[in-house]
């Protein structure tokens, strides 16, 4: 995600702890952040489609996905 965006939602946040949001500011934050929660997902999906859990018996189970 573009730094410019990143500095916007921490902005927005900043603002959100003194005033109340408009409307417009809440739509925007929630755009970006829904935006900056994708982009993270799929730069980590590879990691976890290759991540197993091992009980303390030994037994290695492959990280299935959470529905």
């Amino acid at each position: 995600m573009e730094q410019k965006k990143l500095d916007r939602i921490n902005e927005l946040t900043a603002i959100s702890r003194t005033r109340a949001l408009t409307e417009a500011e809440q739509t925007e934050r929630a755009s970006l952040r829904a935006e900056y929660v994708a982009e993270w997902r799929a730069s980590t999906i590879a990691v976890l489609e290759n991540t197993y859990i091992q009980t303390p018996d030994g037994v290695k189970h492959k990280l299935k996905r959470k529905n």
